[in-house]
């Protein structure tokens, strides 16, 4: 495959291809001498070329009453598509609760292993809302995903701004962390006596987010209005019966661990 298929699967092809290999065989040149290059009259080459300035590829200068075509650096080329890529993985969730909202039907996402697990957890970070409902197993999530992660989780959390209502048992704390604290953005809660609350789970938006025991290691997203509308008003019944926990006095916010992957992200629960 040459380079004027290859670049045509980016979108540059036909008038934009000629006229971009011919700014960037000339480097630097009037708008009149890339046109000739690249077999095109003066006029139409002025709408091509400003789409490829529009796309970053090239910039137009004045000078002397000219206007000179400049090439810009290719590989810019590739910072921007990495740009796009990351705009739209970051509004992907948002897209797709639009497209499957207009579609009517639930969609379930079934990830397996740590790594599913991972990228469940992460995913309530898309919430929109602002308010985070969560149920955790406090001793499964250390064991998985691990408190590495979970700290990087929680510092991008809070960079976010997302506020977590958090309940929790009782018989399932093994240290003495994640309190409720302004600071930390987290209200918690402990489940009445007798409640064990053995697997974590998110409520957020239109989706629910279940984290499993490492004995069965998965990560499920379910997107539906009305059952994250159900797991909500379940939420709010139980938070309703649960024991407040007073805040802990402020204390700075501990730097996040880097995560078992080496990935840096967040703190939390």
């Amino acid at each position: 495959m040459d380079m004027e298929d290859k670049l045509a699967k980016i979108g540059i092809t036909g008038k934009l291809f000629k006229l971009y290999l011919a700014a960037v065989e000339l480097g630097e040149a009037p708008v009149q001498e890339v046109a000739a290059r690249a077999g095109l009259a003066r006029t139409t080459a002025y709408d091509v070329l400003e789409r490829l300035e529009q796309e970053e590829l090239i910039r137009i200068e004045e000078r002397g009453g000219r206007r000179y075509v400049v090439a810009e650096d290719p590989v810019g080329m590739l910072q921007r598509l990495e740009l796009k890529k990351q705009v739209i993985g970051d509004l992907m969730p948002q897209i797709r609760s639009l497209y499957n909202r207009a579609k009517g039907k639930p969609q379930i996402r079934f990830y397996e292993g740590e790594e599913g697990i991972q990228t469940v957890l992460w995913d309530t970070l898309t919430c929109q809302s602002g308010i985070l409902r969560g149920i955790l197993s406090m001793n499964e999530l250390i064991e998985t995903p691990g408190l590495a992660e979970m700290d990087v989780y929680i510092a991008e959390r809070l960079k976010r701004a997302i506020t977590l209502k958090v309940l929790r048992s009782r018989d399932k704390e093994v240290e003495r962390i994640w309190p409720s604290g302004a600071e930390q953005l987290r209200e918690l809660r402990y489940a009445p006596e007798g409640i064990s609350l053995g697997v974590t789970q998110y409520v957020y938006d239109d989706k629910v987010a279940i984290v499993s025991s490492k004995r069965e290691n998965y990560g499920l997203i379910i997107e539906s209005e009305d059952f994250a509308r159900l797991q909500s008003v379940l939420f709010e019944t139980l938070w309703s019966i649960s024991s407040p926990v007073a805040a802990s006095p402020a204390s700075p916010t501990p730097a996040p661990r880097r995560a078992a992957n080496g990935r840096k992200r967040g703190e939390e629960a």
